[in-house]
């Protein structure tokens, strides 16, 4: 007799699952495997792609358990940041794509309300969630949908004030609101086993809900005595027993800790939160970043972000060596800086390895300051820490400055204290894509009166500019510079104090004008080559200052050239609009020059390799020549030449 063929292998229940109400279809005992498996699924995809991988890991039993346990997409998810929102990609539709993440036109690495409607919310800076969810909540109210909201929120997004903002309002949501916090690096407060997660589904059960709310009833009618001293019982008892008067006041039920990798726990906890009907909840849970990835675990980092890498190994693919980053060359600029002056002192919002400034927390401990996830606070330090006669320099990414911007203003501008700004990420950033390109700084910081703003050409320019900032006491000095590698100039043995508002020819010509701001130089340069190819003179200079203006250059190469192209990485309303103000006031057009503007489009660039989105917005060498001959094409002096 033959035997039976062995069953073959199962399919995977991943493979089963193309959107949440796939898995709600499931047996909560079949959770674990999927789990698992979407675990495996995300490494496997970001080692092909690179991005953000030890966030994701962290939160794969709770994506599996909010899908499963609330009704998304009409129950809204929101997850803050969004860094770890890759497996909630995979099983929301977009698992065919997801080995396009950060690539031109594939994913984006963040949520984005474009790209599906399991997205209600796009998402890249933090601290965010809460506030949007509570407006989702509160209109779902109004209306007289049913739809909750949840907001997941990292504790290190618990350091910015805009969450407590939210949370102190969050009661006009009712029930319809649920915040879940991943604690999963300042461990707030660790889990304590099986009696922290009985305790905590006990008191998110409707049971304990329902008399806890009637205890307060009976309270309220007690003497004023006893109903203080009753509800000074209630808080101390769930203190004691894990933690919560904090986010009690601020008006949330607090249910927690509990371990945020254990669906035996996760499910029936969320589960009450859904079906509770007092107010708003928070569930905190603790997670290990880069949970069940071996290589993640035993990093530092816990594979924050990371490039493609072997997913056997986990080791990463190298960079091809090249020229030291500009962040690195700021870095060390500002560490030798601070050992020839003991006032220096830096500050960050967060991000010590991202603006380089861990080199300087190694030399200078003392002088150094991580405030957390609060841009604002970072920038009023500073300006106390000024006003007090000290030299601090605020590292931001050009992005997260945005967030500061009313403190610029008011605190440190209209002030005029001598706060140093270094706009780290400036222009476009490549796989970040919109939300962390540094288009505006130029644009907001350069209309402020008492402001001067540089850019760097290149790493060499930009220890110039690093000195010039620490000597400059007069008032707010910012200086900018991108992402990414530099141009392999030699750096100076010596740096340069560079005088306020004064530019520098690098090249001479007679007929063209480029008028370049930052690290457009190289182009600037390479399209004076094709330039003087058909005849066409030109001079190119590196401007430095987008505020105050060399007008004193601007008027020689106005008045001795017949076409001026300013060219910079930053949106209209820059130095192009400085340069055309300062023409137009002064009359310099009226000899028939022709000025011409180059700047980013109006329009958020969608991600991809930094050259092809400069090639999208028209700040490549070609495009500098296209942008002179036109010019020249409505110029009738010029047109047989163009022509030639």
């Amino acid at each position: 007799m033959t035997a039976p063929p062995a069953p073959g292998p199962a399919t995977p229940l991943l493979d089963t699952v193309a959107v949440p109400a796939d898995l709600r279809r499931l047996a909560s005992a079949e959770l674990r495997q999927l789990a698992d498996e979407l675990r495996a699924e995300t490494i496997a995809a970001v080692g092909q792609t690179g991005g953000h991988l030890g966030s994701g890991l962290g939160v794969v039993e709770l994506t599996v358990a909010i899908h499963y346990v609330f009704d998304t997409p009409e129950d809204r998810l929101i997850w803050d940041v969004g860094h770890q929102a890759y497996p909630h990609k995979i099983i929301t539709g977009r698992r065919e794509r997801i080995r396009t993440l950060r690539q031109g036109g594939g994913l984006s690495g963040f949520t984005r309300r474009a790209e599906s409607e399991y997205d209600p919310f796009g998402a890249a800076h933090s601290s965010t969630s809460i506030s949007a969810a509570l407006g989702f909540a509160v209109a779902n109210r109004l209306a007289g949908r049913p739809g909750k909201a949840i907001a997941v929120i990292g504790d290190g997004a618990m350091s910015a004030g805009m969450a407590y903002e939210a949370m102190n309002n969050a009661k006009q949501a009712g029930n319809r609101l649920v915040v879940i916090l991943n604690d999963n690096d300042m461990s707030i407060a660790p889990p304590v086993g099986g009696l922290s997660a009985y305790l905590a589904r006990l008191v998110s059960s409707r049971r304990f809900l329902g008399i806890r709310d009637l205890a307060r009833r009976i309270s309220r009618r007690l003497p004023e005595a006893l109903h203080r001293a009753a509800k000074k019982t209630d808080e101390f008892a769930r203190g004691m027993a894990m933690g919560g008067t904090l986010f009690e006041e601020l008006g949330f039920y607090y249910v927690g800790p509990i371990d945020g990798h254990n669906l035996d726990q996760l499910i029936p906890v969320l589960e009450n939160v859904r079906d509770a009907a007092e107010g708003p909840c928070l569930v905190h849970i603790v997670t290990q970043k880069g949970k069940g990835y071996g290589p993640a675990e035993a990093a530092a980092d816990k594979y924050h972000g990371v490039q493609k890498f072997d997913v056997i190994t986990g080791e990463q693919a190298k960079s091809a060596a090249g020229p030291p980053s500009y962040t690195g060359v700021f870095a060390n600029a500002l560490v030798a800086e601070a050992a020839r002056d003991e006032t220096i002192c830096a500050i960050t919002a967060a991000m010590p390895s991202g603006t380089g400034l861990d080199k300087f927390e190694s030399v200078h401990p003392e002088r150094y300051f991580d405030v957390g996830i609060a841009e604002q606070h970072a920038v009023t330090f500073a300006a106390g820490l000024a006003a007090q006669g000290l030299r601090p320099f605020c590292a931001i990414y050009s992005t997260f400055l945005q967030r500061a911007y009313d403190q610029v203003v008011h605190d440190v501008a209209i002030q005029n204290l001598p706060v140093r700004f270094a706009i780290d990420r400036a222009g476009l950033v490549g796989a970040d894509g919109a939300t962390h390109a540094g288009s505006f700084d130029v644009t907001y910081l350069a209309t402020l009166p008492n402001f001067v703003v540089m850019a760097a050409a290149d790493e060499a320019e930009l220890v110039h500019m690093v000195h010039t900032a620490a000597l400059h006491d007069a008032g707010p000095i910012a200086f900018r510079y991108p992402r990414g590698n530099g141009t392999g100039v030699a750096l100076p043995d010596v740096p340069e104090r560079l005088e306020i508002g004064k530019g520098r020819i690098v090249r001479h010509g007679t007929k063209i004008a480029l008028l370049s701001l930052g690290t457009r130089l190289a182009e600037a340069l390479r399209a004076a080559e094709q330039l003087e190819a058909r005849g066409l003179s030109t001079t190119v200079a590196d401007l430095r200052f987008a505020k105050p203006l060399d007008e004193e250059l601007i008027r020689r190469l106005m008045t001795s050239h017949e076409v001026i192209v300013t060219i910079e990485e930053g949106a209209i309303g820059g130095l192009g609009a400085h340069v055309l103000t300062l023409a137009s006031d002064e009359g310099l057009t009226d000899s028939g020059l022709k000025i011409r503007t180059m700047r980013l489009p109006d329009m958020f660039q969608d991600h991809d390799a930094p050259d092809r989105q400069y090639d999208e917005a028209g700040l490549n060498a070609p495009q500098i020549v296209a942008t002179v001959l036109k010019a020249l094409r409505h110029n009738s002096a010029g047109v047989e030449e163009a022509r030639a």
